[in-house]
């Protein structure tokens, strides 16, 4: 099944968490802390419907969180650009758990994470479309992309699969995808000095 098939099948706790897991991979970039969406996190282990209830002051707790003084305004480069996505994110985080605003939600960290991943990626020749990519199109699909739209789906379908329980592997392999990003943006620096 493609990403976008993934998503729109999706119940309301793995929209949650295919939207947190994208921000939890990108929003170290913008200089939030590895952590700050640990509450949110634990609020979709939580069992029954008690996840909705916690689910928007945690959002709220994240949001307050997060130092936005720390982004770099008008800084026109790719990690410049992911940081602000990456912000976007967060700040678009539904406090509601309506299938409605997750899905939504949930559709635009995907755009958005693979985006970041596509400005980060040093080979990528800007011939390759995203949303081909999310319909199941792998061809001229950079490889930190091809490794992201598989982090996505993957997470999508251990939660079809297992879900609440496959929360900790979703967990598992959004902090890979956060380690994989960190080092990126690491070589990108040493190579502008």
């Amino acid at each position: 099944m493609s990403l976008v098939e993934l998503i729109a099948q999706a119940d309301e706790r793995g929209l949650a968490t295919s939207g947190l897991a994208c921000l939890d991979r990108c929003v170290p970039l913008s200089g939030g802390d590895d952590d700050m969406l640990r509450p949110l996190w634990a609020s979709l282990a939580e069992g029954g419907d008690q996840w909705r209830r916690d689910w928007g002051e945690r959002v709220e707790q994240a949001r307050a969180g997060f130092d936005a003084t720390g982004l770099p305004e008008g800084d026109a480069s790719a990690e410049g650009e992911a940081a602000v996505l990456a912000h976007r994110m967060l700040l678009a985080a539904p406090a509601e758990c309506t299938a409605d605003t997750l899905r939504t939600w949930a559709d635009a960290c995907s755009v958005a994470a693979l985006q970041i991943h596509r400005l980060l990626d040093a080979s990528d020749d800007g011939a390759s479309s995203m949303t081909a990519h999310r319909e199941g199109g792998t061809q001229d699909i950079p490889p930190l992309v091809a490794a992201e739209l598989r982090r996505q789906i993957a997470i999508l379908e251990l939660l079809s699969a297992h879900g609440p329980t496959g929360l900790r592997q979703a967990l598992d392999l959004s902090t890979e995808g956060r380690r994989v990003l960190r080092a990126v943006v690491s070589r990108r620096a040493r190579g502008r000095v």
